[in-house]
């Protein structure tokens, strides 16, 4: 299966911030590419567990108020 990319344009700086990572990270990142997707991916999958978690906070606080009777 073939994955498509896209460009994406950042700062200058924040390329050499990112190149200097992945040269101090001993092998654990190729490229500025890779490192990127890794960051971009974890914090997309953050976001998603946080919304899933505020439903479910949000679907057990109905249900306490239901069995209270307030709702």
């Amino acid at each position: 299966m073939s994955t498509d990319y896209v460009p994406v344009n950042i700062p200058k700086r924040l390329y050499e911030e990112i190149e200097r990572r992945v040269a101090e990270s001993g092998g654990g990142f190729r490229t500025v590419e890779e490192y990127v997707e890794f960051v971009l991916t974890e914090v997309v999958k953050e976001e998603e567990t946080e919304n899933v978690s505020n439903l479910e906070e949000e679907k057990e606080t109905k249900d306490k108020l239901k069995k209270l009777g307030y709702i």
